[in-house]
């Protein structure tokens, strides 16, 4: 189910298709825009509902369905208890539907955000699941076990459960009730976009990504057809070099086009013809269990309400980690290497009490860095930073390996994991070792 797979030790560093951390920090002002940015994707949804809503009640001589939506929005009493909807985004290649895993690969949960909504308070917190995040599946034969292939798994079930093994893997890992979901497929994401006539976006620099998403985008405002808007916000890797491309980073692509769709749709010059399309292509590649009083009464609770973001891993949790043998993780106990990324669910918890989390779960429990000793050959900096979050660190000597290579002791994957977090180079290898006492570090 994982199609792309790491590399092979020679050349590691030279692989330039390998996801690469972005930059170490980013500026007060570019994680505001971040923030504006994502709320925009909310908002897009919400007005796609008021939007289609107006489009089929509109009268036949062209008269406002105002009137329409001012009753419906007094008959429903509306949402009065905070809930959560999984929004799912299903990357295959040639569905027959927006649950189906199609014909040319792919069919796994390639985009999971769940929008926490709370009508008292008015707002929305966006939280993003790391799709590729290294999680147990003890009841299911997968060879590579993230959470983005519950949905793989589901759909080839009779009937289809992708939806449901979704909502249920991001229930665990959350410890959230999720209330209600909505997924689409990708082609209903271009064909949504070109039901409105394309989106301007202003692209940040120059993007050549010919073997992966096909995007082909110079910098500088422009409008994109629906082909051009699907390449970009699936733009993971680029030879062009001069806009930064990996999964988080693609987040921002993937709201700005949803921000632009938003300001179209909202425009005094808006055609209710675009509109009535849209809808029409939203009933063929949109797939949920909300009803329609549902669909209104969320609107209704997300009008007007604050919006934030909140990302459960980052580029720095992504590894490359080694085949090994590991009891649970999956129906074979043996874990296939590949990159994933790693989080700790004592965090995770941390992060999501406020929105009413009983805990977090992912199936691979990470111990705590005091009862780590890592024997380090490597510079000071790796040093103090191993030390700072309370490893006992030998400095062994100070030259090493690059990428940085974790060798865990045997049985211990737990450890060689929670190390590699703490690094956060984005690239480490973690492999079994030799040692039966500590986690050996050779690094830059």
């Amino acid at each position: 189910m994982e199609y792309n797979r790491r590399p092979t030790n020679a050349g590691r560093g030279q692989n330039k298709n390998v996801r690469r951390p972005g930059k170490k920090e980013r500026t007060r002002q570019q994680r505001n825009r971040r923030r504006i940015i994502v709320g925009g994707s909310v908002a897009a949804a919400v007005c796609v509902v008021f939007a289609g809503a107006f489009a089929y009640t509109r009268s036949p001589n062209g008269g406002s369905g105002t009137t329409f939506i001012q009753k419906i929005t007094q008959t429903f009493t509306g949402f009065q208890q905070p809930f959560n909807i999984l929004l799912i985004g299903n990357n295959a290649r040639n569905p027959q539907g927006p649950l189906d895993i199609g014909s040319g690969g792919g069919g796994q949960a390639d985009i999971m955000m769940l929008a926490h909504v709370d009508p008292k308070a008015k707002t929305v917190e966006l939280i993003s699941i790391p799709r590729d995040m290294l999680f147990a599946m003890p009841q299911y034969n997968v060879s590579i076990p993230k959470i983005k292939s519950l949905f793989f798994i589901g759909a080839q079930m009779n009937p289809n459960q992708a939806a449901q093994l979704t909502v249920q893997g991001v229930e665990k890992f959350t410890g959230m009730k999720i209330n209600y979901w909505v997924a689409t497929d990708f082609q209903g994401f271009a064909d949504a976009i070109n039901a409105v006539g394309g989106v301007r976006v202003d692209v940040p620099g120059r993007i050549y990504d010919p073997l992966h998403s096909g995007a082909n985008l110079y910098p500088g405002w422009q409008t994109l057809n629906g082909s051009q808007a699907l390449a970009y916000i699936r733009t993971r890797q680029n030879q062009a070099s001069s806009a930064d491309a990996n999964d988080f980073e693609r987040d921002n692509s993937q709201a700005q086009v949803l921000s632009a769709l938003q300001q179209k749709l909202l425009s005094g010059s808006t055609d209710t013809s675009h509109i009535r399309a849209l809808v029409q292509t939203w009933t063929k590649d949109v797939a949920t269990n909300m009803s329609l009083s549902d669909l209104v009464n969320a609107a209704r609770a997300a009008r007007g309400a604050k919006v934030s973001h909140m990302n459960l891993a980052n580029v720095g949790d992504s590894m490359d980690i080694m085949s090994t043998p590991y009891p649970g993780i999956n129906q074979q106990n043996y874990l296939t290497g590949a990159y994933y990324d790693v989080v700790d669910p004592y965090e995770v918890a941390k992060k999501l009490k406020p929105f009413g989390s009983t805990g977090s779960w992912t199936g691979v429990p990470l111990p705590r860095p005091t009862s780590i000793t890592v024997d380090l050959y490597g510079s000071q900096a790796y040093a103090q930073k191993l030390e700072q979050a309370g490893y006992h660190v030998n400095v062994l000597g100070s030259s090493g390996t690059y990428p940085v290579q974790i060798d865990y002791p045997p049985g211990d994957l737990g450890w060689g994991l929670q190390v590699g977090r703490t690094l956060a180079t984005g690239n480490g290898v973690v492999q079994q070792g030799s040692s039966s006492g500590a986690v050996v570090v050779s690094a830059p």
